[in-house]
């Protein structure tokens, strides 16, 4: 049943001329990131987070930065650390192969903060990142400066006590503290402007392709049920462009109907994937 699901999605992905590629937490597990899933996988991964009581979505609220912003940036800098310590998998080498072939062109619409799609060479301009990046900050204080690249940041985190020794990142602008540019949950201090010119980008692309009438085809990996943003903006589009609809996830592999699922990891599917695209020639 699975070659079957494999060859009809080769099939989709072979004749699509428009990629979007939407990809959730998932898909950094095969790079060795750790999966969050539940308040076990959390403090697997955080074991100062256990001591403490916090769960992933209690940690990971803005309010820390103003109550103690050494936990805050403790959390977040070793996040920022192992995610640019930790190589993108060769399933995002895949994706851009195959968005390399697509003539209408391809995106990205992922919900990860990481910022490994760009690592793995896709453009900036290629990319949406709904819920933000961790390789950008913002000001705490609010001051009008814009998001700005945390290339040169460096945070220095005591991992056992998970908490960032001083000096802490701060504003260019106003010298007030920074944080990641990154929505939190109950964040009503996002600021959503560098997301909000991505997603404006695609839109616009969106409308090139559905204006041309391209054949189009929509790769969903590793997105859950449990914070649906990214596999909803897979399913609102393959209705959009009548596109085919291939969805690669090993928990959530539930597809509406006539869609292709492949129940398995992201990297294992898009192995799988383009060696059928390999025997089919």
């Amino acid at each position: 049943m699975l070659d079957v699901s494999i060859a009809r999605a080769a099939e989709i992905v072979k004749d699509a001329e428009a990629l979007l590629i939407c990809a959730g937490a998932g898909m950094g597990v095969d790079s060795g990131l750790p999966d969050f899933r539940g308040p076990e996988g959390f403090w697997r991964a955080y074991p100062a987070a256990r001591r403490l009581g916090l769960r992933f979505e209690e940690l990971a609220d803005p309010r820390w930065f103003f109550e103690d912003p050494p936990l805050a940036w403790g959390f977040y800098g070793h996040r920022l650390n192992l995610y640019r310590a930790t190589a993108p998998h060769a399933g995002f080498t895949i994706l851009r192969r195959l968005a390399g072939a697509a003539r209408a062109g391809a995106f990205v619409f992922t919900s990860n903060v990481d910022g490994h799609f760009q690592r793995a060479g896709f453009a900036e301009a290629q990319v949406v990142e709904c819920h933000g990046s961790i390789m950008h900050l913002q000001c705490l204080g609010g001051c009008d400066r814009g998001p700005w690249p945390a290339a040169e940041l460096r945070v220095d985190v005591d991992v056992e006590a998970l908490r960032a020794s001083p000096p802490l990142p701060t504003c260019p602008r106003c010298g007030g503290l920074a944080r990641p540019n990154i929505l939190m949950f109950g964040d009503f201090l996002w600021d959503a402007s560098r997301s909000a010119a991505q997603e404006q980008r695609m839109r616009a692309w969106l409308a090139e392709v559905e204006a041309s009438g391209a054949r189009a085809a929509v790769i969903c990996l590793g997105s859950g049920t449990a914070i649906p943003t990214v596999r909803f903006t897979a399913e609102r589009t393959a209705r959009r462009l009548a596109g085919g609809l291939v969805r690669i996830n090993p928990r959530d592999p539930q597809v509406p109907a006539g869609q292709v699922s492949l129940q398995t990891g992201a990297l294992a599917g898009l192995v799988a994937i383009e060696e059928a695209l390999g025997a089919r020639g």
